[in-house]
């Protein structure tokens, strides 16, 4: 194996003025890069750890989660006790750290800074931040060249913060670099919108943090379109029906590409995860109480400006009234573009791996009917390569942080060679819709019941079988 290398180039007004090759330090083999410092990506260097095989972790932002970071004011569906990793567990146990009540529900922030940062803090040097991956190759192979390809080290293409770029050899690499950079459009065609770019100042692409002064008087006394129909949509809607409570001409506008049916605002009192039913009820209760007006079949071709005002314009022709502000809250999908040098087998709706599209199909498929899986339906016709966490389902929402941590475990048991507990894929999951939303926010009165969430029995799965299992729920 290929002793592993950084290239450092420095350039000055586009022009190389310096190159240092340097030797990255590692045991007998190049270390395996793990591309994003999030919940699954921490899991992965964790479980690594446990398995003697260094990893290097490579996280663009300047701290660890720092995607979760950007959503820090909103509550997670699932609890305590199912958002750990227990390889991580073990790792942070010596310093002192106690897991925070399992049967809790944190904030994105409370997460973040409570376990991601902690563990991060614990993996050390193993963590770089400011460090972007543009590129990941085979070492002197294009995805063309088949000779020899297998042999090679991955070659990890980076910029840091700085400027500087490198390149880093490694053994196999795990993508954990989730979904967040590239939110939906507002173009109903899975494109921007016509104008859309354009008004680019009137639209976010995220749930707003009202508890930002600055982020409250900007919806305050407004019309805003909330375009979408998941969790994230609901969270929106209902938050601006408070704002609306409080502050005088303050509306919401919910435009569907679909029609409203009994399923639109979730399972209500029924759902099986009851800070998402409750998400749904208060949705519903926007609508209901004139706070909010909803528009269906409606999908957006373009965006008109109206002096400082935006009008939609739907494909039929129809068009709304002037709206103030737009929230555009129509999905995420994966950033595929600095692996366009591997032999990746994804499924060309989903742009999830080929064999793991079927399982997760969300015209088909709820969190809870997810069958186990690990590094069979992981793997792409490039060996040692990943996408594991939400970049491994693609478009698909119905992803849950227990999922990615059995990945991740599968995974790295493949990478150092022990293929029986890689094949052997246990899961538990609740039989529910889409669980790894986004919640409540932090208001008083909001936390599920003391016995909500989902509980299930463990499900104890040998992948490959021809025999899928499926996760038994006890709710």
């Amino acid at each position: 194996m290929l002793a592993p290398q950084v290239i450092d180039e420095r350039r000055s007004k586009g022009s190389l003025v310096a190159v240092s090759i340097k030797n990255v330090p590692t045991t007998d083999e190049p270390p395996v890069v793990v591309i994003g410092a999030g919940p699954v990506g921490l899991a992965a260097a964790a479980r690594l750890v446990e398995r003697g095989v260094e990893p290097l972790v490579l996280e663009a932002g300047p701290s660890a989660g720092t995607a979760v970071r950007e959503w820090s004011h909103v509550r997670l569906f699932s609890r305590w006790a199912e958002i750990t990793d227990p390889a991580a567990e073990k790792l942070l146990a010596p310093t002192g750290w106690v897991r925070p009540d399992g049967a809790a529900y944190p904030t994105g922030g409370d997460w973040a800074k409570q376990y991601l940062q902690p563990l991060a803090d614990v993996l050390g040097d193993k963590v770089r931040y400011g460090a972007t991956v543009t590129g990941v190759a085979r070492a002197g192979r294009d995805r063309v060249v088949g000779s020899g390809r297998d042999e090679q080290p991955f070659a990890v293409h980076i910029l840091s913060a700085d400027g500087r770029e490198e390149r880093i050899s490694a053994r196999a690499v795990i993508d954990a670099s989730g979904t967040w950079s590239l939110p939906g459009p507002l173009g109903a065609d899975g494109l921007p919108a016509l104008g859309e770019k354009a008004t680019a100042g009137r639209i976010s692409y995220r749930i707003p943090d009202l508890g930002d002064p600055a982020v409250r008087a900007r919806y305050a006394g407004r019309r805003t379109a909330v375009v979408g129909s998941g969790a994230s949509a609901f969270t929106a809607l209902a938050v601006l029906a408070d704002l609306a409570k409080e502050e005088p001409g303050t509306h919401a506008v919910w435009i569907l590409r679909r029609g409203i049916t009994g399923s639109t605002f979730g399972g209500g009192e029924a759902d099986q995860l009851p800070a998402r039913g409750a998400l749904g009820l208060r949705a519903k209760a926007a609508v209901d109480e004139g706070r909010a007006s909803a528009v269906t079949g409606f999908r957006t071709q373009a965006v008109e400006r109206d002096g400082a005002r935006a009008v939609l314009v739907a494909e039929d022709g129809r068009r709304l009234d002037p709206v103030d502000e737009l929230i555009v809250l129509t999905g995420l999908r994966p950033d595929l573009s600095f692996l366009s040098e591997l032999r990746l087998g994804l499924d060309d709706r989903l742009q999830a791996p080929t064999a793991l599209a079927p399982l997760i199909d969300p015209d088909v498929h709820s969190c809870g009917t997810v069958h186990p899986h690990g590094v069979n339906e992981l793997s792409h016709p490039e060996q040692g390569v990943y996408l594991v966490g939400m970049k491994s389902y693609g478009r698909a929402p119905t992803f849950l942080a227990m999922t990615g941590y059995e990945q991740v475990r599968s995974v790295t048991a493949a990478i150092a060679g022990d293929r029986a507990a890689a094949e052997r894929v246990e899961l538990t999951l609740p039989q529910t819709g889409v669980c790894g939303g986004a919640g409540l926010f932090d208001e008083p009165g909001t936390a599920p019941a003391e016995n909500g969430g989902c509980c299930a029995t463990p499900v104890t799965a040998q992948t490959g079988t021809g025999t899928p299992a499926t996760a038994s729920s006890g709710c």
